[in-house]
């Protein structure tokens, strides 16, 4: 194989030494000792010598063996010349792979793969190494012929993307049950993570749920991952939820009729009277022919027996599985989370983080993450009352980076049939909006209040 003497050999000519980096060429690109030499003494070289190339004299001076090789006027392309080298690592690095040739490591000495079979008892954890393993070498055998977009001379491809996501088929905006939320950010975008945080018990999981229903009314595969909340208690929030959309009953609620669900504690409790539970079958049957969710949704509940792995990898695995276009993680700090390679506080969740927006981004999702905000000392009026209020996000415990990679933040809080959602960042605008939200649950009741509702809640008439 004579592409790596190939290379060396003009970059010597060319004078060219950052074309090595530029395509990202590394010492193990080269299968004998000599090409290893060399490049190390042109990178040397170079480096000493404000990025210059030795010449070819210079070179056979320094490693004799050099002239017998050397190639001078290679007339072949850098990307040629690249691919070939690299394709040939490729296959080194799969031969090194199986026999174990290569690897530095005790664990990865001749025999590595076969003792690994035997000794793993779980063939998917055997897969899941391979898988990591390729991907290091796809990376790392991959010809970099060009780095990053050219803003000015790439316009062509910006517009194509701009047409496709005119017609709807690059991405998706997954609108928010809440007005004001789409007035302002214009709903949630497919690749982006929005987090959304609240103190103990003041609803975070029923507003989100609320959020990822919506987006399954209107078409979307929705992932949840509920890894608080058993099973049948959150179908039961969901089906209360999904039937007040439908109106399934009337009923008067403080002096003021709602169109309302299933209420949630006697779908729990199992008190539904005779009339409703009827009901509840007919409209369980009509769930399941397609009528009231135009999408689906899948969910992993806390108490499923084969949710014991709740890592990225997992997340990811699941998210191909259901091909899903909306995914809810109820809350990120019950996840496995990544390893702490900073060595710093907070760096396995921030890591996690990192690698859940990254997800968000290489799977086209809408991602919401739920985590929690700090007690603190509640406000209170004159008369000793508590008063709502969103949580701000220096309040948020120690779950920090999932608001410093998220598009969006919400804030949350509920109060005696109130609600509120506070946008607390956003990178296209809305931050500081406050959307005042009817909030009765228990009957599947949770949606904005017009502003007539609002001023009503606050006056007596």
């Amino acid at each position: 194989m004579q592409y790596g003497t190939f290379l060396l050999s003009k970059v010597i000519d060319g004078n060219d030494p950052a074309a090595l980096t530029r395509y990202g060429i590394t010492e193990r690109d080269f299968p004998s000792d000599g090409e290893r030499e060399v490049f190390r003494f042109v990178r040397d070289y170079a480096e000493q010598n404000r990025g210059q190339s030795p010449g070819s004299e210079v070179v056979a001076a320094k490693i004799p063996d050099f002239a017998r090789w050397y190639a001078p006027q290679i007339g072949d392309s850098y990307e040629f010349l690249v691919r070939e080298i690299k394709g040939h690592t490729a296959l080194t690095w799969l031969t090194d792979l199986i026999n174990g040739t290569r690897e530095e490591s005790e664990k990865n000495k001749p025999g590595w793969l076969e003792r690994t079979i035997k000794e793993n008892s779980d063939g998917a954890e055997v897969l899941k190494l391979l898988r990591e393993k390729t991907e290091q070498a796809i990376i790392g055998t991959n010809v970099l012929s060009k780095v990053g977009t050219d803003v000015k001379s790439d316009g062509s491809s910006f517009l194509d993307e701009y047409r496709k996501r005119k017609a709807g088929e690059s991405f998706k905006i997954w609108r928010s049950k809440f007005p004001s939320i789409n007035e302002q950010i214009g709903g949630y975008l497919s690749g982006n993570m929005f987090t959304w945080y609240g103190r103990s018990g003041r609803g975070k999981s029923i507003f989100t749920m609320e959020e990822i229903v919506e987006a399954a009314a209107q078409g979307a595969n929705v992932l949840v991952w509920a890894m608080e909340m058993s099973r049948f208690e959150w179908m039961a929030r969901a089906y209360s939820s999904i039937s007040a959309r439908a109106g399934i009953a009337v009923d008067m609620i403080d002096g003021t009729d709602y169109e309302v669900g299933f209420e949630n504690k006697q779908l729990i409790t199992g008190k539904l009277s005779d009339e409703f539970e009827a009901g509840l079958e007919v409209f369980l049957m009509q769930m399941a022919e397609g009528e009231h969710l135009a999408g689906n949704i899948t969910l992993r509940a806390a108490d499923d027996v084969d949710f014991y792995k709740r890592g990225i990898s997992q997340l990811e695995a699941d998210i191909h599985a259901t091909k899903a276009d909306v995914v809810l993680v109820d809350p990120i700090y019950l996840m496995d989370y990544e390893a702490n390679t900073s060595k710093t506080a907070g760096g396995d969740v921030a890591n996690t983080s990192k690698k859940l927006r990254r997800l968000a981004g290489q799977t086209g999702v809408t991602m919401h993450i739920i985590t929690q905000a700090e007690e603190v000392r509640d406000e209170t009026d004159e008369d000793g009352n508590r008063e709502l209020r969103a949580p701000k996000r220096s309040e948020i415990k120690k779950t920090k980076a999932v608001l410093e990679d998220a598009t969006n933040t919400f804030g949350i809080d509920s109060l005696d049939g109130e609600g509120i959602i506070e946008i607390g960042k956003g990178r296209n605008g809305g931050e500081g909006t406050k959307v005042s939200v009817l909030y009765l649950p228990n009957y599947g009741i949770v949606r904005e209040m017009d502003s007539g509702e609002a001023a009503a809640k606050h006056f007596d008439f």
